[in-house]
């Protein structure tokens, strides 16, 4: 596969993700960036995502719902570039069936701020089970949470 249908296949997925699952609309969660070298996911602050009101602090289960999120991209990228005769057909087929099969999350600091940006990695890209490393930062580069996330992507 060429890195010119990789880059498409990822625009359709990061499109998918972004603009057709509903409750990523809820929260306002949006791709910035996402191709071979990774991504980079963005959420605005607004009041319906407080989970402490008195201190007006990011939602844990955001925080969470984010690293999720990318980790799912990452995974999904993972994929993509590990091979090079993927049919778009098989990949379209393994979107389909990617889940999250494990996510655990460490709370570094409270989650302050107007803008969260989520980021991955992979740790590892198999042909039927991913790990990657997921971090979201807020807007002033304060390291608010990590996740390390495995998906199933076969």
């Amino acid at each position: 596969m060429s890195q010119d249908i990789q880059a498409e296949v990822l625009a359709k997925v990061a499109e998918v993700f972004d603009k057709h699952v509903p409750f990523h609309n809820l929260l306002g969660l949006g791709i910035r960036r996402y191709d071979a070298s990774g991504v980079e996911v963005e959420i605005q602050m607004k009041p319906e995502l407080i989970g402490n009101i008195h201190q007006k602090i990011l939602h844990g289960g955001v925080t969470a719902t984010v690293l999720d999120v990318v980790g799912g991209l990452t995974a999904f990228s993972g994929l993509v570039i590990s091979r090079d005769n993927w049919t778009v057909e098989q990949l379209q087929q393994r979107l389909q069936t990617l889940s999250t099969i494990d996510l655990r999350v460490d709370y570094l600091r409270p989650g302050w701020g107007e803008v969260f940006s989520g980021t991955g990695t992979v740790i590892r890209a198999g042909n039927r089970v991913s790990v990657c490393r997921m971090e979201l930062h807020n807007e002033k580069g304060s390291h608010i949470a990590f996740g390390t996330g495995t998906y199933m992507v076969g």
